[in-house]
């Protein structure tokens, strides 16, 4: 069976950090296993010809069961290591007839956007080889036995996802010289020596590794699809605003929107005084009527001296959560005449998507002066105002 682009999602995996229930790739999300949110993400894309899904021996009963009713070849039998199983998949593609282009995914990303594999299948127009990859915006250190050892310089360092692209002879001939223990198929690509490209990622297309990761999928679903039905509940939007200030103080650098940035000056508060997050956290605990940061995290509590504020901003999503709500999008204005923020609004952007675990394209950071009028005109401090737009199941509201 020849066709020009194939996909094979790799399913042979037992998923035990995931917690108790079996493999992830079978278990329900939304109603439907994983693996088949990620088959049908692929199959329904139109440039995908065809999908192949490589699987366990043990695990034939539970796939028969997931793909149900999908025009999809039969699946193949993995090997004891990822790269056996991925190199299974391909010679039963090229048993088959081969292909001109082949993307390999894990089963374990259910998500996959369309704007994504476009963007994957045009570099492949020019490249052997393409992946997604979001740029790393968190600092990194590197630690021992509990204690931080040192700094990891993060410029130029990436987070990769899948699918990767390839163009099939070439992925197919570096996998049979392949080390069996090679993580992944970049890393089978770059050895082989194939050039590889970058191409934008998205924070939707996460890997579900641990429990944790289940509930986060869950409200991706829910904030993607609206129930149809007339029997099922009806959501019910708000929206809250919240506003910040802190001057400015001695220091050689300030945290804005969850990134550390140089500056002449320090912002002064008893945590971190992230004025962006401290706005967006009152913003969220507005949508649930939950007060403001002050009261879950009171500046006379010595526990909180030079928190980072991502703290805070995480635990205003987890209270949405938990009262039933899905965060569709947040605003955030940011006053200041230094420093500027254009520079670093997109990592800023990508920060606050990964801590509210929503698309990249739902959060919106804007900037502006006081055109010298006020005290952020005078240079004394920066002001934020953020807005927060929240779904509600009846039972929360």
């Amino acid at each position: 069976m020849h066709a020009p682009v194939q996909v094979l999602i790799v399913a042979a995996g037992r998923g035990f950090r995931a917690g108790a229930g079996g493999p992830k790739q079978y278990r329900l999300l939304g109603g439907q296993t994983v693996l088949r949110h990620a088959v049908e993400a692929l199959l329904n894309h139109p440039r995908i010809d065809a999908v192949r899904v490589v699987i366990h021996p043990d695990d034939a009963e539970a796939y028969a069961a997931a793909i149900a009713g999908l025009d999809i070849p039969p699946p193949v039998h993995g090997g004891a290591t990822r790269q056996a199983s991925v190199r299974a998949g391909l010679e039963a593609v090229a048993a088959d007839g081969g292909a001109k282009i082949v993307l390999i995914h894990d089963a374990a990303r259910p998500f996959v956007p369309q704007a994504m594999v476009d963007r994957i299948l045009a570099a492949l127009a020019t490249q052997p080889g393409a992946t997604p990859a979001l740029a790393v915006v968190d600092s990194l250190r590197r630690g021992a036995d509990g204690l931080v050892e040192a700094s990891i310089d993060r410029a130029g360092l990436w987070r990769v996802q899948t699918p990767q692209g390839f163009a099939f002879d070439a992925i197919l001939a570096a996998h049979r010289n392949a080390a069996p223990d090679a993580t992944d198929d970049v890393e089978v690509a770059r050895t082989a020596g194939l050039d590889v490209a970058i191409v934008d990622g998205d924070e939707r297309a996460f890997k579900l590794t641990v429990a944790e990761d289940f509930r986060r999928a869950e409200a991706v679903l829910a904030a993607s699809t609206l129930p149809a039905t007339d029997a099922a509940p009806t959501y019910i939007s708000r929206t809250a605003s919240g506003f910040d200030v802190h001057r400015f103080g001695p220091g050689d650098h300030l945290w804005l929107g969850g990134i550390k940035i140089a500056y002449s000056q320090g912002l002064v508060g008893h945590s971190d005084a992230d004025v962006a997050l401290h706005a967006l956290t009152d913003a969220l605990l507005g949508t649930v009527g939950a007060g403001d940061i002050g009261s879950h995290f009171p500046p006379s509590d010595p526990q909180w001296k030079g928190a980072a504020s991502d703290r805070f901003l995480s635990h205003a999503r987890d209270l949405v959560r938990d009262a039933g709500g899905i965060i569709d999008h947040v605003d955030l204005t940011i006053m200041a005449e230094a420093p500027k923020v254009g520079p670093h609004r997109e990592t800023i952007r990508a920060r606050i998507a990964a801590l509210l675990d929503i698309a990249v394209a739902n959060v919106s950071v804007k900037a502006t002066t006081t055109e010298g009028l006020g005290f952020t005109g005078r240079r004394e401090g920066i002001a934020a105002q953020a807005l927060a737009s929240v779904r509600l199941a009846p039972q929360a509201t």
